[in-house]
């Protein structure tokens, strides 16, 4: 018989090429793993938050090493067990037995495949397991939550830190096993253990002692999986309508998991009574009656039980797993009775006039301005130079401003990384030169510059009020510098020594270097070389303007700061920016999350976030969660981008959880200065998610939330074309500062309107305050079932079909223009509710064209108001002198709006000849500098530039002064 043929030999050259090749593979994908790691490391110490990036690393590290010790040590004991124990003769079938070849293939390369399987197994697995640092770190800082379940009378910390944990453990000597099973399988196999010869082949008592054993472990880890079952029959959603374990569950699904867990028992008895018998039908029975007790005990059971018992009387029999559930998501979303009030409101009235007029909350506070529509008009208006740049969605805030509290749309004037163009894209421009924003700009949410016909078609534009490097507005900022943005995607080198010139862009007549504290060092040759590696740039290394004062600034959006200094945190889609004691900061929500808390709903977060604001804002995961807090709120400093993370919800036991794991990152809430906290907004994604849960649990009653005939939804949004039906786009929920029923005084909130089950009648109303004092307190206006109260799309409806209306936005559309409709508001006012939708006009085809405020929507009742004017449209809906209340288009003045390069034009309406005299002056200075322009004189630009801000200061303080004439009409 000819012997096998053996694997063919290795030339020395062929080994060598084959080892340096293995190690420059090596080299490279371990090189940029090490250059990543390293430019982490930087910036993790940086902001402060390196012991984050420690504590992460060594728990990985340390999951790393136990999950492969642990499945390679195991894949390396049962191939040592089959190696071991193998028959010494092994009868080859033929000349050309397969397996023959192999097993001379291994015996030559023993040690190669007795270390290379296992530790090829075990880094596998050690890679695996690492990414679960989360579960193991929660688990081992757990915090009870002082709140037992009802079923097993366990604490919820138990499902939430503890059960996890269990469960990932189980998955991985589960695993583990398997995974011996098949190597011991297949070694045995190979070197003669097992044999496929003749009618039932043969299995040595060594491959049988061993196999058996290994699978008598895993049904032993079975039955513990059975065990652990029962417990997650709490997160249950075999009931559509809820989440819990059901009456199926509880009586049929738990006693099945019990009796299968016996059987699990006695089956693995009968695989390990095969390591000392020679016939394996024991265990072959066991485990036929394992899988038939599945089947039987397991599904088909609870099915019989769900079908002819449950379903005919499903109402009865669910009834107590409601109320768990109705009681378990209001616990775990913060909707409980001492944070949510549910008030009775009719939704009709007949006002009077005089009633709306003498609603000082509401009326005068009425918001004009969409923060959704007019990123066009800040940029048009106020961008100044083509690399700046507003997001998408600009932001509404409140600020305190002589003595009067009134909401701004607000927006940081950016530095827009894409917006460079032409040389200013050259590396040395685009990283050494344009490096920051300039600016702050904000516009009260209540006020137009005049009516669109009252200034030749130029009125309908916010009045912006701008604090820049050279402009002091009535929102005062010290540092008007933003280097940290949402728009700045680019890395920056900045600094320089002291003896140097400044290099960075800060006006056309002035550089900047950055004195701050932001940025990593590179001022040494490693650093250096490092980040010139990091960015295939090799500029980096050789740049002469980069020296031992530089440092490179890089993860610039404040929310991907919040995320990498605290990865345990959900972060909220839109941060928004705030002035702070004189200072720009980004504010951004963290939440808290849990997936599993028991008989809580279970709400998928992207989905439930989701509106017809698609861009500009940041959606959430597509995660299930059943436990949702607003626990930390986080700052970014817009110059410094210094990281702070403030506790917001102390109680929340995940939140004390996390900062057991990572001691002193998170600040307490005494930490928060008034001032700040002037500043927080109810979160929308967290207003979002609740305002889904209240269309279902606002109900009480189990049999009325079975029977569903309660509940509300989210109405769909009426202002975009085409979105009708329950199916479409939710409408976005909008804050507002108004009033609310027996309250005293507008407060700043962020209001919804509910709408009837599948039906467009308006059900409720309801709102979150952001007041420091009411914080969190959700309001629900709840209106009686058997009224027919409009709601949004049938209002919208309404709008369209009124005859006055339709004829003049057809008259605008044929003047070359698109209409676009702003948020439709609803308030309650006198009783009732009231309608508001500002109506936009924009040049069609135009680039340079941007929404302009045409019009104004009211109903109220029934009743429909339309005219350029608020107050207007507010005296059509509720007789001559309601509309004295609403704020005046621009108070003092019928000013006409500023100019594309930030200046305000002069018009006709001056009120004073203080202003008449600024304005002349503006445009004398606009004259200057475009006759400067088209010279080429920059000395001359610089001048005229000069004289514009003088002129624009001098015209704001002018606007600022009591005015002689009488005020424009209101709108």
């Amino acid at each position: 018989m000819r012997p096998p043929v053996g694997a063919p030999q290795l030339s020395r050259r062929t080994r060598i090429l084959l080892i340096a090749a293995g190690v420059l593979v090596v080299v490279l994908l371990s090189g940029s793993r090490l250059i990543d790691f390293y430019v982490n490391w930087l910036w993790f110490g940086e902001v402060g938050f390196r012991g984050v990036f420690t504590t992460v690393l060594f728990t990985r590290i340390v999951q790393f090493l136990l999950g492969g010790l642990l499945v390679g040590g195991l894949v390396a004991l049962a191939l040592w067990i089959a190696y071991r124990f193998r028959p010494v003769f092994v009868p080859v079938t033929g000349p050309e037995d397969p397996i023959a070849r192999y097993r001379t293939v291994i015996i030559q390369r023993l040690r190669l495949f007795a270390i290379g399987i296992p530790v090829a197994v075990g880094v596998i697995a050690g890679l695996a397991a690492q990414g679960d640092w989360q579960t193991v770190q929660m688990f081992l800082s757990s915090t009870p939550f002082g709140i037992t379940d009802p079923e097993f009378g366990n604490d919820v910390s138990f499902y939430a830190f503890e059960l996890p944990l269990y469960r990932l453990l189980l998955s991985w000597l589960m695993a583990a096993v398997a995974v011996s099973f098949v190597v011991a399988l297949i070694t045995h196999y190979i070197f003669g253990g097992i044999r496929l010869t003749g009618r039932s082949g043969q299995v040595s008592a060594a491959a049988r002692a061993q196999l058996a054993t290994l699978a008598g472990v895993f049904v032993l880890l079975k039955a513990v999986a059975y065990y652990l079952d029962r417990y997650e029959l709490l997160f249950s959603q075999r009931n559509q309508n809820f989440t819990g374990a059901t009456y199926t569950d509880l009586n049929a699904v738990m006693p099945a998991k019990l009796i299968l867990l016996f059987i699990s028992l006695i089956c693995a008895a009968a695989f390990f009574a095969a390591v000392f018998r020679r016939n394996l039908q024991l265990p072959a029975i066991a485990v036929a009656l394992l899988v038939l007790s599945s089947v039987l005990i397991g599904a088909a059971w609870p099915a019989v039980l769900q079908q002819f018992v449950v379903a005919p009387n499903a109402n009865e029999r669910e009834a107590p797993s409601i109320a768990r559930n109705i009681e378990a998501t209001r616990q775990a979303f913060g909707l409980t009775e001492d944070k949510v009030t549910i008030e009775p409101y009719s939704g009709t009235s007949s006002a009077t006039p005089a009633q709306v007029r003498a609603d000082n909350d509401t009326i005068p506070n009425i918001r004009l301005l969409d923060p959704n529509k007019l990123a066009k008009t800040f940029t048009q208006l106020q961008q100044r130079r083509n690399f700046y740049g507003f997001p998408e969605k600009l932001d509404i805030d409140r600020y305190t401003v002589r003595g009067q509290k009134q909401d701004y749309v607000v927006a940081a004037r950016e530095l827009d990384s894409s917006a460079l163009v032409g040389n200013q894209q050259d590396w040395i421009n685009r990283h050494l030169v344009y490096t920051h924003g300039n600016g702050f700009v904000a516009a009260p949410a209540n006020q137009v510059n005049a009516a669109l016909e009252d200034t030749g078609g130029q009125g309908g534009l916010p009045r912006f009020t701008v604090s820049d490097t050279s402009t002091r507005g009535d929102i005062e900022v010290d540092e008007p510098r933003i280097y940290y943005g949402e728009l700045i995607t680019d890395y920056s080198i900045v600094g320089a020594d002291e003896a140097d010139a400044p290099r960075e862009y800060d006006t056309d007549t002035q550089q900047y270097t950055y004195t701050g504290t932001g940025g990593v060092p590179i001022g040494n040759l490693f650093d250096r070389s490092v980040f010139a590696l990091a960015y295939g740039e090799r500029n980096i290394l050789f740049n002469s303007s980069i020296n031992a004062n530089s440092k490179i600034m890089y993860v610039r959006d404040p929310r991907s700061r919040v995320e990498a200094a605290a990865p345990w945190l959900t972060v909220d889609g839109d941060p928004y920016p705030a002035v702070v004691d004189g200072r720009i900061q980004w504010i951004v929500d963290g939440y808290t999350t849990l997936k599993n808390y028991p008989y809580a709903e279970r709400v998928p977060l992207g989905e439930a976030t989701r509106d017809s604001l698609q861009g500009g804002v940041q959606r959430l995961p597509d995660t299930d969660v059943s436990y949702l807090r607003n626990s930390v709120k986080a700052t970014v400093d817009a110059y410094n981008g210094t990281i702070t993370l403030y506790a917001f919800d102390e109680t929340d036991p995940v939140l004390q959880t996390w900062m057991k794991v990572f001691p002193g990152v998170v600040k307490p809430t005494s930490d928060i200065t008034p001032e700040l906290r002037d500043h927080f907004r109810y979160p929308e994604d967290q207003f979002k998610v609740q305002r889904e849960l209240l269309t279902r649990y606002h109900v009480d009653n189990p049999g009325e939330f079975f029977s569903t005939v309660s509940f509300w939804d989210v109405p769909s949004d009426p202002t975009v074309q085409g979105n009708t039906g329950a199916s479409q786009d939710a409408q976005p929920p909008y804050y507002l500062l108004s009033g609310l029923p027996n309250d005293e005084g507008a407060n700043f909130q962020l209001t919804s309107a509910l709408v009837s089950l599948r039906r467009q009648f308006l059900a409720a109303y309801m709102s979150a305050s952001s007041e420091p004092d009411t914080y969190g307190r959700i309001t629900v206006l709840q209106l009686p079932a058997e009224t027919q109260t409009l709601g949004p799309q049938q209002v919208q409806a309404q709008f369209l079909g009124s005859p006055n209306v339709s004829q003049e936005l057809n008259l605008l559309r044929q003047n070359q223009t698109t209409i676009d409709y702003g948020n439709l508001l609803t308030l309650p006012v006198a009783g009732g509710l009231l309608y508001v939708e500002p109506v936009y006009i924009e040049r069609a085809g135009q680039d340079s064209s941007y929404p302009q405020l045409a019009r104004v929507l009211v109903s109220y009742g029934g009743r429909v108001g339309y005219d350029a004017n608020l107050a207007t449209a507010l005296d059509q809906v509720f007789g001559a002198g309601a509309g004295a209340g609403a704020t005046a288009t621009a108070p003092g003045a019928s000013a006409s709006p500023p100019a594309a390069g930030g200046a305000p034009a002069a018009g006709d309406g001056a009120a004073s000849p203080q202003l008449a005299t600024a304005a002349a002056e503006i445009q004398n200075a606009l004259s200057q500098l475009k006759a400067a322009q088209q010279s080429g004189d920059f000395a001359a630009q610089g001048q005229a530039l000069a004289a514009l801000d003088a002129a624009v200061q001098k015209f704001q303080a002018a606007q600022s002064a009591p005015a002689t004439s009488a005020p424009a009409p209101g709108g």
